[in-house]
């Protein structure tokens, strides 16, 4: 398989590591297709690839490819564009799609620390549930904070390392 700009490469290796990849982001709880399109795009030196791409990398339909585009979209993990001069579409995944990814939970966990607090309030704080509540609570309230530090050091570790990203 030639990458644009020449890169040579095992076209069997390459789809060892997609799969191989894509079964541990399944492991981790994300859904079968949308893995395999993510670790697809992954490794492609472009990081962009079409629709009818990915199908074929893929061996999958364009409803299949479609279907896992959506959710990954919604998941801020790829982006769709238009590709220039062409009403066709391909997907793009970003070098921080990592960062937007857990951007994407703290949103999550806010709505959970709300929902959290009410039922602390709804159940009363001295109750046994509520104490639970209450500490669940306080260990997303936890994660978040570490998570805003977490990623501070994140930002200043990569463009140490990769520079202005």
């Amino acid at each position: 398989m030639a990458e644009p700009g020449g890169t040579d490469r095992d076209p069997e290796a390459v789809s060892r590591f997609v799969e191989h990849f894509a079964a541990q982001l399944v492991e981790a709880g994300l859904p079968r297709m949308p893995a395999r399109v993510f670790a697809a795009l992954l490794a492609s030196d472009t990081g962009v690839l079409t629709s009818a791409e990915l199908g074929e990398r893929l061996q999958i339909s364009p409803a299949a490819v479609s279907g896992a585009v959506r959710y990954l979209a919604q998941q801020h993990m790829v982006s769709r564009e238009r590709e220039p001069g062409s009403r066709r579409e391909r997907y793009r995944v970003h070098g921080d799609q990592w960062y937007e990814a857990l951007t994407n939970r703290e949103a999550v966990i806010k709505r959970w620390e709300d929902a959290l607090r009410e039922g602390v309030t709804s159940l009363g704080a001295a109750t046994p549930a509520g104490r639970r509540l209450a500490e669940t609570l306080a260990f997303f309230e936890f994660v978040e904070k570490e998570i805003d530090t977490m990623m501070d050091r994140w930002r200043a570790h990569r463009e140490e390392r990769f520079g202005r990203g």
